[in-house]
This record gives structure tokens, sequence and C-alpha cells, in this order.
């Protein structure tokens, strides 16, 4: 049983189901950079003055004292994602809870990279976050509830997992997957183990 309950990641819901409309709009997505363990209070304050955010949650179980234990984490420490007009963006930081406001230049790579992100999550499949991403084979998954869905796969021991990058950070997220589910993209083999303008 989780010690708290899931709070709202994502506002409004349909956030990530509007393509990003390239050209000079003023609503572009941007990063903050918080200061330590202060995603989910941002979220809530974020939430609260109505500005729409995603912060990519995965849930973490445990063991103590023979109980079984679970939590609500970041996917990405120290990173949610806003889209907004710029004003907004930077009167985050008089919240005392973002170091920093990270412009992104390739909107729509962003845009493309977190609605993936969004379907591994809802899901319900346990997700592991990737902080350090290597080079590895091409793939499409087609089958599953996940089938459309490009993008890389990786060995961990006997396990193939699939990944979604999130370019902008250099991180990912992955989801464990049979082969059977997936094909590789054209000419790829499977690994073995091995601009916003509203500135």
């Amino acid at each position: 049983m989780p010690l708290l309950p899931l709070e709202p990641f994502v506002y409004p819901e349909e956030i990530l189901s509007i393509p990003h409309a390239p050209g000079e709009n003023p609503v572009c997505w941007w990063v903050l950079h918080t200061r330590p363990r202060a995603e989910k209070m941002l979220a809530r304050k974020l939430l609260k003055q109505q500005i729409s955010f995603f912060l990519p949650l995965y849930q973490r179980s445990w063991r103590s004292r023979g109980r079984l234990l679970s939590s609500y984490l970041p996917l990405f420490p120290g990173y949610v994602f806003i889209k907004s007009e710029s004003h907004h963006a930077f009167h985050t930081v008089e919240t005392n809870l973002v170091a920093q406001v990270l412009p992104v230049v390739d909107q729509e790579q962003l845009h493309s990279d977190l609605v993936r992100v969004y379907r591994l999550i809802i899901t319900g499949s346990p997700l592991t976050s990737e902080a350090r991403l290597m080079p590895d084979s091409e793939v499409e998954i087609v089958r599953g509830p996940l089938a459309g869905l490009k993008g890389r796969v990786i060995r961990r021991g006997k396990q193939l997992k699939f990944v979604v990058e999130v370019q902008f950070l250099q991180q990912g997220v992955s989801v464990e997957l049979e082969s059977w589910m997936i094909e590789p993209q054209s000419g790829a083999q499977l690994a073995t183990p091995s601009s916003c303008k509203c500135l």
C-alpha cells in the first residue's frame, strides 16, 4: 500500500494529447530544475495556480519490518516540465523550489518524448529510471498496449528493456518487454549485452 496516494502528476490531462504548434506560439515547454526533493511540492503549487505541468512518476516498492511499502517517486529527479508563457515559467522561481528555468529549443522533440513517457506510465507497468543511456538497437513495439511506440532496447542480464529517451535531459525510462512484442527498425538488429520562439 502506498505511503501517500498518487497525486495529480499531469495538468491538464490533455496537455500531452494536443500536438505542439510550431511557430510564434507564446505557450511552450520549459524544464524546471528544482531544488532537492522539491518536485512534488512544486507540482502542488503549479496545480493550485493552474499552470500546465507534467511530473513523470513511478511506483517504488520495498519491505520494512515485514511490511510491503510503496511510494511514488519522480522518474527524472530534480525536473518538472511545464507548458506556459515565459512570464509564468520565470515566475516559478519565486516559489523558492526552482533552482533554474531551462528553455527548450526543440519543442517538438521534447513534446514527442514526453508523450511516449506518459504512454509508459499509464500502462501501469513497472518502470525504471535510466540515468545513463548507451547506444543500442532501434525497434518498434508491434504487439501489446504500447504498440506503435518506437524507441531503443537494451539488455540487462536476461531482461529485454524498451527505453524511451527524453533527449533534453539525456535520460530515459525503461519498461520490460518480451522479444515477441517488438520488431527491429529497418536494418537494425536487437542489442546484445553490452525551437521555442517564445523567449
